[in-house]
């Protein structure tokens, strides 16, 4: 039997908006073990302990109450770090990191840690080539860090805001619409909180490709279990 793929969340597990469709791409047969870099945490702790200070690199993610966090990388990665290290000592030997933010020093002993920000931007780039790459991310804070994420793969990405994490329907109308008339060829939710219908609901919009982070990870990971 294949060990179960342990999967880490920034935010609290398990993910009800994003588990379903890591299964769909898994498939049933793969056990998936869910943990949650701010599990056991209450908004109240986490806005006390890892709100963003001048200058941190800013992330976002939802909690089991569906309530949305604004909190620093520099603050967060321990306790990322810490569930890495969990899920290894449970036997899972490929990890996914369920955040498409940029993390430095994130390791395991043995396992195989698999961290979309070192995955989307090549195959994107690949894919994009040299159209306009469109992308929305969930806060205007994270539009500064787009530029040093991208550069290196030779894209200069038109970037709106539209959080997966609050229902409306309008902001991402609006952010999709924006990038369509800057030009954008293509669109990425460069979010793990994104789903299905807020993918459909930009594509309908947009009338361009639009790529969901968490179905091309999930595709990529079924590769490797």
């Amino acid at each position: 039997m294949n060990s179960p793929l342990g999967v880490v969340t920034i935010g609290q597990a398990p993910r009800s908006d994003v588990g379903p469709i890591l299964e769909k791409y898994l498939g049933k047969q793969v056990k998936m073990i869910q943990v949650g870099a701010l599990d056991g945490l209450t908004k109240a702790e986490i806005d006390d302990t890892l709100f963003p200070e001048t200058g941190d690199y800013v992330l976002t993610s939802r909690l089991l109450t569906a309530e949305s966090v604004v909190m620093s990388r520099e603050k967060l990665q321990p306790l990322l770090q810490k569930r890495i290290d969990e899920l290894e000592n449970q036997g899972c030997k490929q990890i996914l990191v369920l955040c498409t933010g940029v993390f430095r020093g994130l390791q395991t002993k043995s396992a195989f840690l698999i961290e979309p920000d070192q995955i989307i931007p090549p195959a994107v780039s690949g894919m994009v080539k040299n159209r306009q790459l469109g992308v929305i991310t969930p806060l205007d804070e994270q539009r500064d860090t787009m530029a040093e994420k991208w550069e290196a793969f030779g894209l200069s990405p038109l970037v709106s805001t539209a959080s997966p994490y609050r229902s409306d329907e309008q902001s991402f109308k609006k952010a999709a619409q924006s990038l369509v008339e800057q030009g954008a060829d293509v669109i990425l939710l460069d979010c793990m909180g994104y789903v299905e219908e807020m993918r459909d609901l930009i594509r309908r919009q947009s009338d361009v490709p639009v790529i969901l982070s968490n179905s091309l990870m999930a595709k990529l990971v079924s590769e490797m279990i």
